[in-house]
């Protein structure tokens, strides 16, 4: 999963699968059996996004390599698509019956997926899965579905000699900025001649907006949808008070130009000394590095009243409905097989992402004790997944078209009070989606 600029790989997958009941996947068919022979290995079929991604794409074929040499029962098959293509690849796969065994996709998804037929529970041994990352875990309706190697994370790039130069305090995981700090320093920073003292990506689109923005409204106390009441509606979480109060402060960022939307995606900006500040993910961090040496700082995102957030889930592996028999045997058998510490670190170093389990951290060049990127696996503490309902494919792109109204100035309560709206629209289109 290499990650170009700022955005999560591939996670345009998700607006584009929003899914109806009537179209659910069937639940009959047969294909994922594979090539079951007397005469040889039960064949495995997987499917991949990775085409475009080398690093990726390497260790999937050393633990192909691996599991079949490791046995004689099963022969697991594989498949790449690039990025842009994969998504498409699945739909008309589902829509004929014609599913592979395994299949990877993005965490957020994992639950339309499993609510419209698509996978089937994982029942993978729970040593493995209670190893994990929580936010490396997809569930739906109280069943395991997915799992996967890594987690991504954002963080607060800065300058050492920057802060010190302008009195402004560092931050810790323990002691993060609050906002009134937060505030304070990038008035602090303007002054001191960073014209934007901030960025925080907002040129990008897509999934972007819900993954990095979305759990600043969550710290401010408001949410993209009320979990405590069901997933049902998004009333009084994101139209609330305390989601109202984030979205004036939001808007206060780009109309006092603390922020900006006119950047490039990545974090050139912030590397070149342009901005103090950079709100950004993990797979910056090494350019970064190079850019800064020793004076960067990887630190928490400010707390807006309810704690530091940062966003969780990234991509996983699930088994689909089409999956059965001995294939399905060793589908779950080559899971188990993958999820060795040694592949889960070469994912984390190949990749530039944190290692989902304690041995895979341990062995990592980047992310281990040692790792100069160690700072990352602390801020985990603070990931929130994205809503855990099939809606979430239409929270998404709603949150993203209203954040971007209320940068650009719009009222944020009629704004928000519309992005409720046209969620709970879309629940009640689906009955709920099962809630």
């Amino acid at each position: 999963m290499k990650h170009t600029g700022r955005s999560l790989a591939a996670m345009g997958i998700i607006s584009a699968l929003t899914l109806s009941a009537c179209g659910r996947a069937g639940e009959d068919t047969t294909n994922g059996d594979g090539g079951e022979g007397s005469d040889g290995p039960t064949q495995v079929t997987l499917w991949t996004h990775s085409a475009g991604n080398p690093a990726e794409l390497e260790v999937y074929n050393q633990i192909m390599e691996d599991f079949n040499a490791s046995q004689e029962d099963y022969e697991v098959v594989s498949e790449s698509f690039p990025q842009g293509a994969y998504n498409d690849a699945i739909v008309a796969a589902a829509a004929s019956g014609d599913l592979p065994c395994l299949l990877d996709m993005d965490g957020p998804i994992v639950p339309n997926w499993a609510w419209a037929g698509y996978i089937q529970p994982l029942e993978i041994s729970t040593e493995i899965t209670d190893a994990l990352l929580p936010t490396a875990i997809g569930e739906w309706d109280g069943e395991i579905y997915s799992a996967g190697y890594w987690d991504a994370a954002l963080a607060m790039f800065a300058r050492q000699s920057v802060l010190d130069e302008n009195g402004i305090r560092v931050p810790t995981v323990d002691e993060p900025w609050t906002k009134d700090e937060f505030d304070s320093a990038l008035v602090t920073l303007q002054e001191a001649g960073y014209e934007t003292p901030l960025d925080i990506g907002a040129e990008d689109t897509g999934e972007w907006w819900p993954y990095a923005y979305s759990p600043l409204l969550q710290s401010f106390g408001g949410d993209l949808i009320d979990r405590d009441g069901g997933y049902t509606t998004a009333d009084g979480a994101l139209n609330g008070p305390e989601a109202v109060a984030w979205g004036e402060w939001f808007q206060g960022l780009f109309a006092d130009g603390l922020a900006s939307n006119a950047g490039t995606i990545g974090n050139e900006e912030f590397n070149r000394d342009e901005v103090a500040l950079s709100y950004t993910g993990v797979w910056n961090a090494l350019d970064s590095l190079e850019a800064v040496g020793d004076d960067l700082l990887i630190l928490p995102p400010p707390d807006l009243g309810q704690g530091p957030k940062i966003g969780g889930g990234s991509w996983q592996w699930g088994i689909s409905t089409a999956c059965t028999g001995a294939a399905l045997d060793g589908a779950r058998a080559y899971l188990e097989f993958s999820f060795d510490p040694e592949y889960v670190a070469a994912f984390a170093d190949k990749q530039i992402v944190i290692p989902a389990t304690e041995e895979g951290t341990e062995l990592s060049e980047y992310f281990g004790p040692e790792g100069v990127l160690r700072p990352f696996t602390e801020l985990t503490q603070f990931a929130v997944l994205r809503p855990e309902t099939p809606a979430y494919a239409v929270i998404s792109t709603t949150f993203e078209t209203a954040a971007k109204d209320i940068m650009n100035g719009a009222d944020v309560q009629s704004t928000l009070d519309q992005a409720v709206d046209d969620i709970d629209a879309d629940i009640a289109n689906n009955d709920g989606y099962g809630f």
